[in-house]
């Protein structure tokens, strides 16, 4: 079965594409799809879609998001619960709502230290060839994580900026099937941004 996953499908624009970025690829549409539409299903997905990624992006010695899946699997259960039972500070049910100043102050900062240490840490303990990239885009999606999971509707924002970022590293990584996904996304962020505005 490992063996069919990591098989080559098909070529695309001379980079092989496996089967198991295939179904990644497919499945991490769905699960964007049930973010726009808040429904809770998009938790599971996210698990199975990022551990299949693991795999992609390790093997193309992009650490930074190999390990970064390894979080969205860690912490989808969180996310789930939060759609599932979350509560705002004052008890209400949690519902789509905008960070404000102060939580505007605290995303600013969380990413502003979370930049630095990653790229440091990936620069010096691995052989990354892309170490402040992969950092960026690695710390910029810890925070949009956290920020879907609470339902405030600054998380698109926060996903387009790494989605872009992204479409780079993945076109120079020669992942044109993730490269795709990735610019699908950026439609997709404005979609959900726009939808969920309509919620506020």
């Amino acid at each position: 079965m490992t063996g069919f996953f990591t098989a080559e499908a098909f070529i695309l624009w001379g980079s092989p594409t496996t089967w198991l970025e295939l179904a990644a690829f497919v499945i991490a549409l769905a699960m964007v799809g049930c973010n726009i539409r808040e429904i809770h299903w998009g938790w599971p997905l996210a698990v199975i879609s990022s551990l299949m990624y693991v795999a992609v992006f390790w093997r193309s010695r992009l650490y930074g998001d190999a390990s970064l899946q390894i979080f969205f699997a860690a912490v989808a259960g969180w996310g789930w619960y939060q759609w599932l039972r979350g509560v705002r500070a004052d008890g209400s049910a949690l519902q789509v709502a905008r960070l404000g100043l102060t939580g505007l102050v605290r995303m600013f900062a969380a990413c502003a230290v979370l930049w630095p240490v990653t790229g440091l840490f990936l620069k010096n303990f691995t052989d990354s060839d892309v170490p402040w990239w992969d950092g960026f885009t690695t710390a910029l999606s810890v925070v949009g994580q956290f920020l879907l999971g609470r339902k405030y509707i600054e998380n698109w924002l926060v996903w387009i900026v790494v989605n872009v970022v992204s479409v780079g590293l993945f076109v120079y990584k020669g992942l044109w099937l993730t490269t795709l996904l990735y610019l699908i996304f950026i439609a997709l962020s404005v979609v959900g941004f726009k939808a969920w505005k309509t919620r506020l």
